[in-house]
């Protein structure tokens, strides 16, 4: 198999997360003629357009030759999108490696909507990335069908690193629905935070531009030093907290309202939801 500056590309959809990973091969030295993108919609390919690869609103035109399809639509049309390749792909020798983005949709779904005429089917590697990848700055989990070689783990290893600093195989694809509970969905779980901080300190009489300015701030370092920093998450914490001082209140505080679990919670729901939706879609 080629590597991937090497590879046809085509993406299925042309979305945000389409755009950064595209934008991401690119800096790595991707060759532009070598991507296509199928996207039905003209504002979205105009906005694809101007980094210099091929669109077009026919995905058998992006993925009938192509050597690594991304199908990053949104999970109601995956079914319609793959049965439509994999007619396009039975008079081919070799089929091409395909990646799902597309939340929920599983193997045995893709594996099903994939199959060719006679019977054979793609290598299909699922993958859940987070928004942060549209600044390189993602967490992605993923998980391969038992036929994904090791030269193709190595190439989608090679397309995530474009977009995301940590990139987590798992070995049962039921984790890939905790991995949206925790990395897929965690992104807005901080946005709520700082939402809040805001609103609290606002109303303890800061300037709402001053709390945002500060609040975000706090985020971004705080974030900085859960990755540079070699001590653990709780070591961290205890770093900053001193014996009945200003943190340790807060914590007290949090700990009395059950913050834990609201956090064990909420997580939960987000991976039973995504469990939920998988299961829906793949009986349609």
């Amino acid at each position: 198999m080629p590597s991937l500056k090497q590879s046809k590309l085509a993406f299925i959809g042309g979305g945000n997360m389409a755009f950064a990973m595209i934008s991401g091969i690119i800096t790595q030295g991707v060759p532009r003629q070598n991507i296509c993108i199928a996207e039905p919609y003209e504002v979205n390919r105009n906005k694809i357009a101007v980094l210099g690869v091929h669109t077009t609103s026919s995905n058998i035109e992006a993925g009938s030759n192509a050597d690594l399809v991304i199908i990053a639509v949104k999970p109601q049309v995956a079914k319609v999108v793959c049965e439509e390749l994999s007619a396009a792909w039975s008079q081919r020798e070799t089929l091409p490696t395909v990646i799902s983005i597309a939340a929920g949709i599983t193997l045995e779904s893709l594996k099903v909507w994939l199959r060719t005429s006679d019977r054979r089917t793609a290598h299909a590697v699922r993958v859940m990335p987070n928004t942060p990848a549209l600044l390189g700055q993602g967490a992605s989990g993923v998980f391969a069908s038992a036929d994904v070689t090791a030269q193709e783990k190595e190439l989608v290893n090679t397309l995530l690193g474009s977009v995301s600093q940590e990139t987590e195989w798992v070995d049962k694809e039921e984790l890939l629905d905790v991995v949206t509970g925790l990395s897929g969905s965690g992104p807005a779980y901080f946005f709520a935070m700082v939402e809040h901080l805001i609103a609290s300190a606002t109303a303890l009489g800061l300037q709402q531009e001053q709390a945002t300015r500060l609040a975000t701030q706090t985020c971004l370092g705080a974030g900085k030093m859960l990755v540079a920093s070699s001590y653990s998450p709780t070591q961290l914490r205890e770093n900053v907290t001193s014996p009945n001082g200003t943190t340790h209140a807060a914590l007290q505080t949090f700990e009395a309202l059950g913050f834990k679990h609201i956090v064990e919670k909420a997580v939960t729901a987000a991976t039973n939801r995504a469990a939920e939706i998988g299961n829906t879609l793949g009986r349609l």
